[in-house]
């Protein structure tokens, strides 16, 4: 609708300050034409929209414009009280909670019931199976952290069994692929750093205070770190037909190709460490690395100790 991408196009300028006319159109997938017709129809509507010339130019809004809190629809409101219902399922917060139902109370009596619908639909369970009470420890220490600006010391275990103490400044909690992250500036290597919750143990807050370091969030640094050609590897997997779905689940329907011969071959990249080799023992025997070598090697190497555990007696 119409009305929708205006909001969304002023909602844009406020957030970003100064956008391009072409990367508004790509992301409405509209023309420049009709961006430009949006642009000066906002300006009749008196929204102080502002045209910028030259090679930095583009469209922005007068400096200290706001949209109006009364901008925010029913549906807006529920698919916020959503959104902080789902964070909820794995990390309990008291001002989230009250956050929620001061959204809730605004709605109108006569449409209760319809917004109640609508926060039901779905909902996103982020919470673990086992143990939640640590995780929610480690939560509010970091929070915590967060909030009083104060480093927090942990030791860390490493993907591949290595354990060090750190010292960081939390920044900010990530949550990816049903697990937590810390991504924080460490004091022991002058840098920010992506910690994985479940590895951190002993976790303190520690005295004194900290600077919050400048980051561009919407980057996601983290993972530009992670996919840095020079941190991964190339792999040519091999799966069998009957797992075919779940190598589709994974790395998408169009990386997993038939090879004529009732095989499925995928060429995917990832990081080299012990998380990649136990990611390609998780598919059994119905996967075969085919390259590189010295993976193929690995994998063998480790499935031929897992032979050899279970053929020596259990202990007792």
């Amino acid at each position: 609708m119409k009305l929708d991408r205006l909001l969304a196009i002023v909602v844009l300028l406020i957030n970003r300050g100064r956008v391009q006319a072409k990367d508004l159109a790509d992301t409405f997938e509209v023309s420049i034409r009709t961006i430009y017709r949006d642009i000066d129809t906002l300006g009749q509507a008196g929204i102080p929209v502002v045209t910028y010339q030259g090679a930095s130019g583009g469209i922005g809004l007068a400096e200290g414009y706001r949209l109006d809190r009364n901008v925010l629809t029913d549906k807006d409101l529920a698919s916020i009280v959503t959104a902080l219902r789902s964070v909820s399922t794995s990390h309990t917060n008291v001002a989230r909670d009250l956050l929620m139902e001061k959204l809730s109370s605004i709605v109108p009596e006569a449409k209760n019931e319809d917004f109640q619908a609508n926060t039901s639909r779905f909902i996103v369970d982020y919470s673990m199976w086992t143990h939640p009470e640590e995780l929610q420890m480690k939560l509010q220490l970091i929070e915590q952290g967060m909030d009083q600006l104060r480093p927090i010391t942990f030791t860390y275990c490493s993907a591949e069994g290595t354990q060090t103490h750190r010292t960081t400044d939390p920044h900010t909690l990530v949550l990816k692929k049903h697990s937590w992250y810390l991504y924080a500036f460490c004091h022991e290597r002058n840098n920010f750093r992506m910690f994985k919750l479940v590895r951190m143990r002993d976790v303190v807050l520690a005295q004194g205070c900290f600077e919050r370091k400048p980051i561009n969030l919407q980057d996601r640094p983290w993972q530009q770190e992670w996919a840095t050609p020079d941190n991964k590897v190339a792999l040519s997997l091999r799966f069998h037909a009957r797992i075919r779905h779940i190598a589709e689940e994974w790395f998408g329907i169009e990386n997993v190709v038939s090879d004529g011969e009732g095989y499925y071959m995928s060429q995917v990249a990832f990081p080299e460490d012990n998380w990649l080799y136990g990611f390609i023992l998780g598919f059994g025997a119905d996967v075969e690395v085919l390259e590189p070598l010295h993976i193929r090697e690995e994998i063998l190497r480790i499935a031929e100790q897992i032979v050899q555990n279970y053929k020596a007696p259990p202990l007792t």
